[in-house]
Formats: structure tokens, C-alpha cells, sequence
């Protein structure tokens, strides 16, 4: 490993590569949708909807306008509203949780799995009362929740699934694509995600032809037809734009997951041989799942050394995020559940910890060698 100590700029993530190599295709296919004049669920979501639910291997996949409305839509369809609970993680995104909530259920936690940082499947089960109508395992950083455990959990007590796949598109359990397991798969496209559209923009697959034609009249005001509305829905079309953004896209998206898979095992290789084994804990990936690495998080056990780390990053150029300084149980805007500090060690543990490291397909050699080498002189 390198041990220049010379200054580099390295981002967190990095999107200029990735539209530098496309820029003629999305040129084009943008020109195309300004040609049709057709800017709001145009030819281009068809065919992306038809693309992706092929790529997630899923029969229906209905676009949205957001990862964070794809929740709300899934809860909705579901017919999941006031009285409800719905069981899922305190260590995630402020919508999975806020989602549960705008449907009018009270979101329940279950602590994580302090490996995978995902659900912890063994303690669903102990959530569950007779008000609750579904869990939702979200697949973070881009590894698949342990799904077989929590499916025979849904099952034994009748509950959806709705998985928060936000992070995951392509990523695996033991063969089965994230968003094709429970009865509801929910995608994000935010520009920074593996695949990323140039706005705001989301997905929803499912196996269910009646749960699917649901979804699309949810995301027009409820109405299958211009101006009949047959139940409340709201305003959440995928804008043709970045149905056509992300066409160009899908096609490299299996390409860029093993990229960022290798560049994972680079980070690993790079901080063993480093001797940081004792100090930094890299990811964990379960034999059974197929990682897309998202995001590259380490743990640094104590958080005073994990904050200085993240200046000293930041001081030598490489870019370094905490995902997620606050779990869902200490927002104060979840106040009224009544969870205080203490009620999930793990996730308030991983929330200390654990901070990501640049992650993005055409990182190189040499910027990984420096961020390690800078993680390796903090501790030096």
C-alpha cells in the first residue's frame, strides 16, 4: 500500500465519471422526451416500469416520484391506516419511518443485527400484537435483510412485507432480488443511489396484478381514468425525463454493483494488510446475499475516536458521512411512541460507530490507498 502522505481530494461519491461516459446516450434520450412533448408518465415509464420489473425479476413494477413515496404508496395499497402498527427498524432513513407514520400506523422498532445493521429477524416475532398489519426489513447499504425468518414470521401471522429496497436495487438473499420477496418491493432513484436518476424519482414491483393496477391509480388521485376517482391518492407521477435518465442507466447498473464489489474487497484487503484489523471493522457480508455495496461502512468502536476520525478525514480531502447519527426512536418528531435511550442498544451503538468511506464504481487504486493510509496515520 502506498504511503504518500501528499494531499488528494477524494469524495464521497463521485457522479461526474459515470455522466462523462454517458452524456451523448442521455443527451439523446433527453432530446428524445422534449421531442414527444410527452413529460408525465410518457413511453419512457412504460418501458422503464416493464425493464425493471424484468430486472428485479417481478411481474409489475409502477413508477413513482420518490423512494420516499413508493412507502407511503406500498402502505396505502395495503390498506394500512389508523389503529395499525407496523414493525420495522430504528437504524434506517427518516422515510421509512415517516412513511409508516403519513399512513396514519405507529411505527413499531425492533433492534438490528449489530453485523449486517439490518433488522435483527430473531426479534420480530416479540413485536408483533394483535393491531400489527406488516413489517418492513430495509435492505441497508446495500445487503439484503435475512428474509427467510422474517417471511415465516409474516406468514405465520398474516402479515405484508414490504420491503424498503431503497439501497438495494440488484442486491440478492439466497438467490431472490431485493423488491421480489414481500408482497411490496420500494425503490429509490435519488441521483446518489447505485441507480440514479437526475431528480427525484421511485419505483414499486410486486407479483400482484390487483395490488399493481392499485398503486397506479394511487399515484394519480386515486383515479384510473381522468377526473374519476375512485379513492383519496395524491400526486405522484414518475416524470418521463427520468424514466428515460434511467434506461440509459439500467443497462450498466450490473457492472457498476461488481465494481463496487470489488472495490469493497479492495477496502478490506487495504485496512487488513494496514494492520487496522483491531481498530476498524469493515463491513460484514453474509454468505447468503449478494452486497451492492451502497455505501462502504466501518465501525470504530468508540465514538470520540470514530468524530475525530471523521475530521481527520475530512481535513486530509476525503469525504466521510454518518449513516445514521440519530435511529428513528430518538427523532423528536417520534417523541409521542415514548422509546428513550437505552431501548435499542444496538442501533444507538451503530449510530456512535460507524461512519462510510468513498464508495462509488470508478474509485481507483490510488484514492483507496490514500484513504486508508489517512484512516492508518489517525491511529498511528
Amino acid at each position: 500500500m502506498s504511503t504518500a502522505t501528499t494531499k488528494m481530494e477524494v469524495p464521497l461519491i463521485d457522479l461526474k465519471p459515470q455522466h462523462s461516459a454517458l452524456r451523448e446516450e442521455l443527451r439523446a434520450a433527453v432530446e428524445r422526451v422534449f421531442d414527444s412533448q410527452q413529460f408525465i408518465l410518457g413511453e419512457d415509464v412504460r418501458l422503464l416500469e416493464s425493464e425493471v420489473a424484468r430486472y428485479t425479476r417481478t411481474e409489475y413494477a409502477v413508477g413513482c416520484a420518490s423512494g420516499s413515496d413508493a412507502l407511503l404508496l406500498a402502505l396505502l395499497a395495503l390498506d394500512i391506516g389508523e389503529g395499525d402498527e407496523v414493525v420495522t427498524t430504528p437504524f434506517t432513513f427518516f422515510a421509512t419511518a415517516s412513511a409508516i407514520a403519513r399512513a396514519g400506523a405507529r411505527p413499531v422498532f425492533v433492534d438490528i443485527e449489530p453485523r449486517t445493521y439490518n433488522i435483527n429477524p430473531a426479534k420480530v416475532e416479540a413485536a408483533i400484537t394483535e393491531r400489527t398489519r406488516a413489517i418492513v426489513p430495509v435492505h441497508l447499504y446495500g445487503q439484503c435483510a435475512e428474509m427467510d425468518d422474517i417471511l415465516g414470521v409474516a406468514e405465520r401471522h398474516k402479515l405484508a412485507v414490504v420491503e424498503d429496497a431503497a439501497q438495494a436495487i440488484g442486491a440478492e438473499d439466497r438467490g431472490r432480488r431485493a423488491g421480489s420477496m414481500g408482497a411490496v418491493g420500494c425503490f429509490s432513484f435519488y441521483p446518489t443511489k447505485n441507480l440514479g436518476a437526475v431528480g427525484e424519482a421511485g419505483m414499486l414491483t410486486t407479483d400482484d396484478p390487483a395490488l399493481a393496477e392499485r398503486l397506479r391509480r394511487l399515484r394519480v388521485h386515486g383515479g384510473a381514468t381522468e377526473y374519476q376517482h375512485e379513492e383519496l391518492g395524491f400526486n405522484s407521477r414518475l416524470d418521463t425525463l427520468q424514466a428515460a435518465v434511467l434506461r440509459v442507466k439500467l443497462p450498466h447498473l450490473d457492472a457498476w454493483s461488481q465494481a463496487r464489489r470489488e472495490r469493497a474487497d479492495t477496502y478490506t484487503r487495504l485496512l487488513a494488510d494496514a494492520g487496522l484489523g483491531e481498530l476498524v471493522t469493515p463491513p460484514f457480508v453474509r454468505h447468503e446475499a449478494r452486497h451492492i455495496f451502497h455505501l462502504y461502512v466501518i465501525r470504530v468502536p468508540a465514538r470520540a475516536s470514530r468524530d475525530a476520525l471523521i475530521e481527520h478525514l475530512k481535513q486530509n480531502g476525503v469525504g466521510t458521512k454518518v449513516y445514521y447519527p440519530v435511529p428513528m426512536h430518538l427523532q423528536q418528531c417520534f417523541a409521542y411512541l415514548s422509546y428513550k435511550e437505552g431501548d435499542f442498544p444496538e442501533a444507538e451503538r451503530a449510530a456512535r460507530e460507524t461512519l462510510a468511506l468513498p464508495m462509488f464504481p470508478e474509485l481507483t487504486d490510488e484514492q483507496q490507498q490514500y484513504v486508508v493510509a489517512t484512516v492508518r496515520r489517525f491511529f498511528a
